[in-house]
């Protein structure tokens, strides 16, 4: 393939704070983030995802409605950047939906992951060809079926003499290690903002915690951050990848017994949680004499995250990824733009280093928009 294409990348993560869709053109050369737009999340639809995803009783109706209302909301969100950006369907080759998550179960006898979000309805709402289920032949071939984001790091971020990290903070934070002449490696590290975003919306201080106000009120209790860390999924080794089915409001009031901690003691506590599980993981790979942490997802505007971060790795630069050229709040759904090519033209866009998969694959379901 030698043509510019244009491809929507669409991604709803784990924090659950909107819908992004990046309008991508892409080539051989590389990949170019042409416009972006962001789109909120209904408070009921949010409020039924987040119930699916901490296991509160459901039915297969309930699935049913929930993938075919997130199914329409995708296709919403697509024709408005569609018509923002003055093109037609036509114009585009494809679009990636990676769906949103309502249960990620990577291990034991009978792993899978769920997406939901009808792929059906956005190709025939849009006129699009739509790229969608993008984790379960990485599973179906012995993977974690995430994370998928480190191969397109791979393709953007190229490391000389030092290694570079980058990591992205939503919900769960993973991260993708790029070393010069070594294998990528990549894999969730723990929490990003799913326990402080629960927490604060819980003590009624908003869905999240602006500018880490609530927290940087808060001092760090050391007895409740040593019972955070000593989570057996830290210890685990790669490749491993979780998410709200173990990192939930649950988890977290089991670790607080039987302790009594101030509300914004506990916010100050779980921010250092995350910025010190990252931490522990990334200083594992340095190497050369000027290895970078480059940051994004919504934890990159946490100046609380990036302060500690780059405290607790005094040997690395860290930055947004944004200083790269890149933005970082819609990596992810550039990265799905991204992936989409990869599906159309048959490349392979899995990392089985990463993903644990026994071999190498071209992910995605192509649902034709005729």
């Amino acid at each position: 393939m030698s043509n510019k294409e244009l491809y929507f990348g669409v991604m709803s993560g784990t924090s659950l704070d909107g819908i992004d869709v990046a309008l991508c053109e892409i080539d051989n050369d590389g990949i170019e983030l042409i416009a972006h737009h962001s789109y909120s999340m209904p408070a009921k639809i949010k409020d039924d995802v987040l119930s699916m995803c901490l296991g509160q009783s459901t039915s297969l109706l309930d699935v049913g409605t929930l993938d075919r209302q997130l199914g329409h909301l995708y296709a919403e969100a697509i024709l408005s950047a569609l018509k923002a950006s003055n093109l037609a369907p036509k114009d585009i080759r494809a679009i990636g939906n990676h769906g949103q998550t309502v249960y990620h179960h990577p291990n034991g006898s009978d792993p899978f992951t769920l997406q939901l979000g009808d792929a059906n309805i956005i190709a025939c709402k849009t006129q699009i060809d739509t790229v969608a289920d993008f984790r379960r032949k990485d599973m179906a071939l012995g993977g974690q079926g995430a994370p998928l984001v480190p191969a397109f790091h791979h393709t953007i971020f190229h490391p000389t003499e030092s290694t570079v990290v980058v990591v992205n903070i939503g919900g769960i934070a993973n991260i993708s290690v790029l070393r010069p002449n070594q294998p990528v490696i990549g894999y969730d590290t723990g929490p990003g903002n799913v326990l402080m975003d629960g927490w604060c919306t819980r003590q009624h201080k908003g869905s999240y915690d602006h500018n880490a106000e609530f927290a940087l009120s808060g001092q760090i209790h050391p007895v409740l951050l040593t019972k955070l860390l000593d989570e057996d999924y830290l210890a685990q080794p790669s490749p491993k990848s979780t998410g709200r089915e173990l990192f939930n409001l649950k988890w977290l009031e089991a670790k607080l017994q039987p302790l009594t901690i101030k509300a914004e003691d506990v916010q100050r506590t779980l921010s250092e949680f995350t910025a010190v599980s990252i931490a522990n993981e990334v200083d594992k790979f340095r190497h050369g004499s000027f290895p970078q942490l480059l940051v994004c997802g919504g934890g990159a505007k946490n100046p609380l995250i990036m302060q500690r971060l780059q405290a607790l790795l005094p040997k690395w630069a860290v930055k947004p990824t944004a200083e790269e050229g890149v933005d970082g709040d819609y990596m992810e759904a550039i990265a799905f733009a991204w992936l989409a090519q990869r599906r159309i033209h048959g490349l392979p866009s899995n990392l089985p280093e990463v993903t644990g998969a026994s071999k190498s694959a071209s992910l995605g379901v192509i649902y034709p928009a005729n």
